[in-house]
């Protein structure tokens, strides 16, 4: 495990994971500013929860570190980028900045390579998904679903599933994929039984 300075995007309710995409649209100038710097540097940024929407909040423990791939810069001086999810990390304190955005000192955390589920943790997920998906009006291409690997299909739904951030954090920190195949079952039967009219429902690709 090795530490190092990370430029962080608190963003409530986003979380990456590693292996996994996250398309973001940098507008506000402090984070304009930041992506500039990551391009001059390596391309990373860490992405992290604040534990409350206000500004300057705590932050949450673990985040994960992105690199920029896809980079649009636009004439106003946004940006459209894709951040590609490397490897989580824990922080150990946040740093005095002369940065217009945070910085912390974090620990990267090792990932367990090759990590599959058992055949009933993969179908007791793809039953509960598909109850799920059906209550609150999602449409769900079931087909693709079922030719995912286990890590790009229990990482892929905790990252975009509409949870609220403290759930999705929660998800984000289990130890390894067979536990956070668990916890979101549980998620998914928990938030199930909630309005199938929120305007979060969108498709479940």
């Amino acid at each position: 495990m090795s530490s190092q300075r990370i430029s962080i995007f608190p963003l409530p309710g986003a979380v990456l994971y590693p292996g996994l995409q996250l398309p973001l649209h940098i507008f506000e100038p402090r984070y304009r500013a930041m992506i500039s710097d990551a391009l001059a540097r390596d391309r990373r940024i860490g992405m992290i929860q604040p534990q409350r929407p206000q500004e300057g909040a705590p932050l949450f423990t673990v985040g994960t570190l992105g690199k920029i791939g896809q980079v649009e810069a636009l004439e106003d001086g946004r940006y459209n980028i894709v951040l590609e999810g490397e490897m989580r990390f824990r922080v150990v304190r946040e740093l005095e900045a002369n940065t217009p955005f945070r910085q912390v000192e974090a620990d990267l955390i090792d990932e367990p390579l090759e990590q599959v589920l058992a055949a009933v943790e993969r179908a007791g997920f793809e039953r509960e998904a598909r109850r799920f998906a059906d209550a609150q009006g999602y449409a769900v291409d079931w087909e693709s679903v079922t030719r995912l690997d286990d890590a790009s299909l229990i990482n892929g739904v905790s990252q975009i599933v509409p949870f609220d951030p403290v759930s999705k954090q929660a998800l984000l920190e289990a130890r390894d994929l067979s536990t956070r195949c668990e916890l979101l079952i549980q998620l998914l039967q928990f938030f199930g039984h909630g309005d199938a009219d929120d305007e979060s429902v969108g498709t479940l690709q």
